[in-house]
Protein backbone atom coordinates (compact mmCIF):
# COMPACT_ATOMS: atom_id res chain seq x y z
CA UNK A 1 0.00 0.00 0.00
CA UNK A 2 1.70 3.07 -1.16
CA UNK A 3 -0.80 5.52 0.75
CA UNK A 4 -1.91 5.81 4.08
CA UNK A 5 -5.65 4.79 4.90
CA UNK A 6 -8.10 7.78 5.12
CA UNK A 7 -9.69 8.49 8.49
CA UNK A 8 -12.70 6.91 9.50
CA UNK A 9 -15.99 9.83 9.17
CA UNK A 10 -18.04 9.78 12.58
CA UNK A 11 -21.72 9.32 11.56
CA UNK A 12 -24.29 11.83 12.93
CA UNK A 13 -26.99 10.34 14.77
CA UNK A 14 -30.48 10.77 13.24
CA UNK A 15 -33.06 12.88 14.91
CA UNK A 16 -35.88 10.79 15.83
CA UNK A 17 -34.05 7.73 17.18
CA UNK A 18 -30.76 9.20 17.92
CA UNK A 19 -28.93 6.00 16.14
CA UNK A 20 -25.97 6.52 13.99
CA UNK A 21 -27.04 3.37 12.29
CA UNK A 22 -29.87 4.49 11.30
CA UNK A 23 -28.32 7.79 9.07
CA UNK A 24 -26.01 4.97 7.56
CA UNK A 25 -29.24 3.00 6.65
CA UNK A 26 -30.56 6.51 5.70
CA UNK A 27 -27.25 7.07 3.53
CA UNK A 28 -28.08 4.09 1.98
CA UNK A 29 -31.53 4.60 0.79
CA UNK A 30 -30.61 7.75 -0.60
CA UNK A 31 -31.22 8.26 -4.16
CA UNK A 32 -29.48 11.25 -6.22
CA UNK A 33 -28.57 13.18 -3.02
CA UNK A 34 -31.86 13.64 -1.75
CA UNK A 35 -31.55 12.51 2.25
CA UNK A 36 -34.57 14.27 3.57
CA UNK A 37 -36.55 12.33 0.83
CA UNK A 38 -34.58 9.33 2.50
CA UNK A 39 -35.55 10.30 6.16
CA UNK A 40 -39.26 10.77 5.52
CA UNK A 41 -39.13 6.88 3.61
CA UNK A 42 -37.46 5.71 6.58
CA UNK A 43 -39.92 7.19 9.43
CA UNK A 44 -42.83 6.75 7.09
CA UNK A 45 -42.07 2.80 7.02
CA UNK A 46 -40.94 2.98 11.02
CA UNK A 47 -44.21 4.72 11.80
CA UNK A 48 -46.30 1.67 9.46
CA UNK A 49 -43.79 -1.50 11.43
CA UNK A 50 -45.15 0.46 14.57
CA UNK A 51 -49.13 0.31 13.76
CA UNK A 52 -49.04 -2.94 12.28
CA UNK A 53 -47.07 -5.07 15.22
CA UNK A 54 -47.37 -2.64 17.85
CA UNK A 55 -44.01 -3.23 18.91
CA UNK A 56 -40.89 -0.40 18.96
CA UNK A 57 -40.60 -0.24 15.05
CA UNK A 58 -36.38 0.45 16.20
CA UNK A 59 -36.15 -2.62 17.63
CA UNK A 60 -37.73 -4.61 14.87
CA UNK A 61 -35.30 -3.27 12.56
CA UNK A 62 -32.37 -3.85 14.34
CA UNK A 63 -33.95 -7.27 14.82
CA UNK A 64 -34.43 -7.44 10.94
CA UNK A 65 -30.92 -5.73 10.91
CA UNK A 66 -29.55 -8.91 12.58
CA UNK A 67 -31.31 -11.60 10.75
CA UNK A 68 -29.91 -9.95 7.66
CA UNK A 69 -26.42 -9.34 8.00
CA UNK A 70 -24.21 -12.25 7.03
CA UNK A 71 -21.13 -14.33 8.30
CA UNK A 72 -19.17 -15.33 5.66
CA UNK A 73 -19.01 -14.17 1.62
CA UNK A 74 -17.29 -16.16 -0.82
CA UNK A 75 -14.95 -14.43 -2.87
CA UNK A 76 -13.53 -15.13 -6.65
CA UNK A 77 -9.79 -15.93 -7.09
CA UNK A 78 -8.16 -17.40 -9.99
CA UNK A 79 -5.71 -20.10 -9.22
CA UNK A 80 -3.50 -21.60 -12.30
CA UNK A 81 -6.11 -21.28 -14.96
CA UNK A 82 -9.60 -22.10 -12.77
CA UNK A 83 -11.19 -19.74 -10.44
CA UNK A 84 -12.20 -20.75 -7.11
CA UNK A 85 -15.10 -19.40 -4.68
CA UNK A 86 -13.20 -19.07 -1.69
CA UNK A 87 -15.17 -18.40 1.21
CA UNK A 88 -14.34 -15.37 3.62
CA UNK A 89 -15.19 -13.97 7.27
CA UNK A 90 -16.91 -10.50 6.62
CA UNK A 91 -15.17 -7.97 8.65
CA UNK A 92 -17.73 -6.00 11.00
CA UNK A 93 -18.35 -2.91 9.26
CA UNK A 94 -18.95 -4.44 6.22
CA UNK A 95 -21.33 -6.92 7.21
CA UNK A 96 -23.55 -3.79 8.71
CA UNK A 97 -23.29 -2.05 5.54
CA UNK A 98 -24.16 -5.57 3.33
CA UNK A 99 -26.96 -6.26 5.35
CA UNK A 100 -28.59 -2.81 4.91
CA UNK A 101 -27.91 -2.71 1.29
CA UNK A 102 -29.39 -6.22 1.06
CA UNK A 103 -32.50 -4.83 3.20
CA UNK A 104 -32.98 -1.64 0.89
CA UNK A 105 -32.58 -3.61 -2.24
CA UNK A 106 -34.99 -6.50 -1.81
CA UNK A 107 -37.77 -3.94 -0.36
CA UNK A 108 -36.89 -2.23 -3.76
CA UNK A 109 -37.81 -5.75 -5.58
CA UNK A 110 -40.84 -6.26 -3.76
CA UNK A 111 -44.24 -5.33 -4.45
CA UNK A 112 -46.25 -3.14 -3.09
CA UNK A 113 -47.64 0.42 -3.31
CA UNK A 114 -44.78 3.08 -2.20
CA UNK A 115 -41.29 2.07 -1.17
CA UNK A 116 -42.05 2.93 2.65
CA UNK A 117 -44.72 0.58 2.81
CA UNK A 118 -41.79 -1.88 0.73
CA UNK A 119 -39.35 -1.37 3.43
CA UNK A 120 -41.72 -1.83 5.99
CA UNK A 121 -42.91 -5.33 4.73
CA UNK A 122 -39.47 -6.16 4.32
CA UNK A 123 -38.56 -5.08 7.72
CA UNK A 124 -41.14 -7.14 9.01
CA UNK A 125 -40.57 -10.50 7.40
CA UNK A 126 -36.65 -9.87 8.08
CA UNK A 127 -37.45 -9.13 11.74
CA UNK A 128 -39.76 -12.84 11.54
CA UNK A 129 -36.81 -14.54 9.84
CA UNK A 130 -38.22 -14.60 6.71
CA UNK A 131 -38.32 -12.55 3.23
CA UNK A 132 -35.90 -12.30 0.59
CA UNK A 133 -32.87 -10.79 2.57
CA UNK A 134 -32.94 -13.36 4.94
CA UNK A 135 -32.88 -15.93 2.07
CA UNK A 136 -29.81 -14.03 0.44
CA UNK A 137 -28.31 -14.48 3.72
CA UNK A 138 -28.72 -18.20 4.20
CA UNK A 139 -28.00 -18.92 0.36
CA UNK A 140 -24.70 -16.80 1.14
CA UNK A 141 -24.00 -18.86 3.66
CA UNK A 142 -24.58 -22.13 2.02
CA UNK A 143 -22.60 -21.38 -0.87
CA UNK A 144 -19.73 -20.51 1.85
CA UNK A 145 -20.35 -23.46 3.09
CA UNK A 146 -20.39 -26.03 -0.41
CA UNK A 147 -17.28 -24.24 -0.77
CA UNK A 148 -15.07 -24.81 1.73
CA UNK A 149 -12.83 -27.34 0.87
CA UNK A 150 -11.83 -24.65 -0.82
CA UNK A 151 -10.26 -22.32 2.18
CA UNK A 152 -7.08 -22.97 2.30
CA UNK A 153 -6.14 -21.07 -0.69
CA UNK A 154 -7.33 -18.01 1.43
Amino acid sequence: MRKRKPKKRIIQPDPRFSDPMVTQFVNNLMLDGKKSVAYSVFYQAMDIVQEKTGEDPHDTWKKALQNVTPGVEVRSKRIGGATFQIPTEIRPARKLSVGMKWLIRYSRARNGKGIAEKLAAEIMAASKGEGAAVKKREDTHKMAEANRAFAHFR
